[in-house]
């Protein structure tokens, strides 16, 4: 958490491989994947959403989650040019994860509509299948709750526990609305003008008078 840039977002990016940083280290399992480009990050195991969600115009669900399948499987531009028997193989594999994934969040009923004239809370829905196709093990949510009405909200935050419970994952998100940050997060970490200035669990962030003062205000207790 933290007030608009504070570097929540930028850390995000740099996590992903969307920007290099201009020092420190990026690691991931001691692994030093610095300045990695997106599609090598996602092949390390990180995929990420991103706050506003743009999904393809004029693409159905399903053609827009194949998308990920460039980032999820390792194939030469020759398969894809010649629709080899392995690059064909791979693409059926790719869609019927989608369609599994899909169902687990209820929309594969969703997959031949237009994606773009989805209800944004669906659009959400459909870019978190997208990145459960890449098989992660963190996943990024930047802002998940963006855009959502109060049931979305509701029904979103279940979503997210239910990923916690039923896959091997550990999620990061990045979120303004303190309710759901308080319901939702084991452990919170407050940033502010690109510094860390608190960290820990739920009650400790809670009543830290810093952050209070700086981010929650008297009414979050």
């Amino acid at each position: 958490i933290g007030p608009n840039g504070a570097g929540k977002s930028t850390l995000f990016n740099l996590i992903s491989g969307l920007h290099k940083p201009s020092g420190g280290r990026v690691l991931m399992n001691g692994a030093d994947i610095t300045g990695k480009t997106p599609d090598m990050i996602v092949q390390k195991g990180i995929a990420r959403t991103f706050q506003t969600v743009k999904l393809l115009k004029n693409k159905t669900v399903l053609e827009t989650m194949t998308t990920s399948f460039f980032l999820s499987y390792e194939y030469h531009l020759l398969d894809v040019i010649f629709k080899t028997k392995r690059y064909k193989k791979q693409e059926k594999e790719f869609k019927e994860r989608a369609i599994k994934y899909l169902a687990w969040l209820g929309i594969d009923h969703l997959h031949n509509k237009n994606s773009s004239e989805l209800a944004y809370g669906l659009q959400r829905k459909v870019s978190i299948a997208m990145t459960l196709c890449l098989n992660p093990r963190v996943l990024l949510l930047d802002e998940p709750m963006a855009g959502l009405t109060h049931n979305e909200k509701n029904e979103l935050i279940e979503t997210i526990l239910k990923l916690k419970e039923q896959f091997d994952l550990s999620i990061i998100l990045v979120e303004h609305d303190m309710k759901v940050i308080m319901n939702l997060c084991e452990s919170i970490a407050v940033m502010n003008q690109g510094q860390l200035i608190a960290e820990g669990a739920r009650e400790e962030i809670r009543i830290n008078p810093q952050v209070i003062e700086a981010y929650l205000g008297t009414s979050a207790t």
